[in-house]
């Protein structure tokens, strides 16, 4: 299957603040670096934070960071991952060594807690993992990426728990406005994904109205959860503009003022500009 077509440009550059261009979707290969970030330019998406959630992906993500001036990393182990490994220590010293290994590793993330695909009995490591997640954040000053799947009165609990870094994400925000409105009051910034275009999705849509244009972010979380009108197909840093032309209507903002909101936003959530 084809790609899906570039949408208009957008007005003012943003960043897509979550991406995993190492990752392929099915039987669909990722698409080389270059190309991707050339497509993503070619609609005003300039910079990409590229994650890393598992040892190989970390590592392929300070590799790439370290190559190409319009990306920068974010290194951990994700929720499902946690309790797979043989030893969290182990581990986690290596994610501590990668997120010290270069400067434009600007993230520990994405860490957090996950109810839906990880069962009862692998929970606790995963909150394990997570509060060492916070801890290595916050020991080295860097911005902390929350997963947070069905599980977020846990993940506040223990946010609240550990005290949170300075800079924290709710990547792929998924509550409503009352549990909006909880994450800001502990000072995070809010991202929305092409979630908060489907047809479905209104409390979500509720949320991103009552989040204060200085803590807006956008994302793909690519290859998966791809903006209307491509759900289900492979999704792209090229397609945020899809995501972020609903975010102004759904907002009432002028979509170039979004814009340039968005990108200094993120600038300021990851610990300055790059590229």
């Amino acid at each position: 299957m084809s790609r899906p077509e570039a949408p208009e440009p957008l007005p003012h550059p943003v960043v897509d603040n979550h991406c995993h261009l190492d990752i392929a979707r099915g039987d669909e290969a990722a698409l080389p670096v270059e190309e991707a970030l050339a497509a993503a330019a070619a609609v005003g998406v300039t910079r990409i934070v590229q994650i890393g959630c598992d040892l190989g992906g970390a590592r392929w993500a300070v590799e790439a960071a370290a190559t190409y001036d319009a990306l920068v990393a974010g290194v951990a182990l994700h929720p499902n991952e946690a309790p797979r490994l043989p030893s969290l220590d182990d581990a986690m010293a290596e994610i501590e060594a990668l997120a010290s290994a270069h400067d434009k590793v600007r993230a520990v993330g994405e860490t957090g807690l996950d109810h839906f695909r990880t069962a009862e009995e692998g929970r606790a490591v995963q909150v394990e993992s997570f509060r060492r997640h916070i801890d290595l954040a916050k020991r080295l000053d860097k911005t902390l990426v929350i997963h947070d799947r069905d599980a977020h009165d846990d993940v506040l609990a223990v946010l609240d728990s550990e005290g949170a870094p300075e800079r924290w994400v709710m990547h792929c925000f998924s509550g409503d406005a009352a549990f909006a409105r909880r994450c800001l009051d502990r000072g995070a910034y809010l991202s929305f994904a092409g979630t908060v275009t489907f047809k479905n999705a209104e409390p979500l849509r509720e949320a991103l109205a009552v989040t204060p244009r200085d803590r807006v972010l956008v994302e793909t979380d690519a290859p998966y959860l791809t903006p209307m009108p491509h759900r289900g197909r492979t999704n792209a840093s090229y397609l945020v503009p899809l995501t972020m032309r609903l975010m102004a209507s759904v907002r009432g903002d002028d979509l170039g003022e979004l814009c340039a909101a968005v990108d200094a936003n993120t600038e300021a959530a990851f610990g300055g500009a790059w590229g």
